[in-house]
């Protein structure tokens, strides 16, 4: 038997629903000033040669910049759709397969921004 206390702080039947929950907030506020700094670095960009967008990206800070936004942006799209599959497809093995193609799309979309940020940055 437990009592309630017990059971919220066994967070649920997933045990997971809580950090669930703070993760996507945290990442949405972390969102509002990253996105905004990433645009203007990309408004400030607009019309340059090619020359002088290469060294605004190799800039350390706008390279730290850039890759928080794309990792903040890419983990909440992962979580947020995790919770659209849970909640609206109710076939086990569909449910499977979506939250498994989820999970591979949004790390071959952070790995191939990174990649291409890197590359720019290091000359690789």
């Amino acid at each position: 038997m437990k009592t309630p206390l017990g059971r919220v702080r066994g967070l649920g039947t997933a045990h997971s629903g809580t950090e669930h929950f703070w993760l996507q907030r945290l990442t949405a506020v972390a969102n509002l000033p990253l996105l905004i700094g990433f645009l203007i670095v990309i408004v400030a960009l607009v019309g340059r040669s090619h020359a002088a967008v290469i060294s605004t990206l190799t800039n350390p800070f706008v390279a730290i910049l850039i890759l928080s936004a794309l990792i903040s942006v890419v983990m909440h799209m992962r979580i947020g759709m995790q919770v659209i599959i849970e909640d609206y497809v109710h076939s086990e093995g569909r449910k499977i397969l979506l939250l498994m193609a989820n999970t591979f799309f949004s790390l071959g979309i952070g790995l191939a921004a990174a990649y291409a940020l890197l590359k720019i940055n290091f000359g690789l």
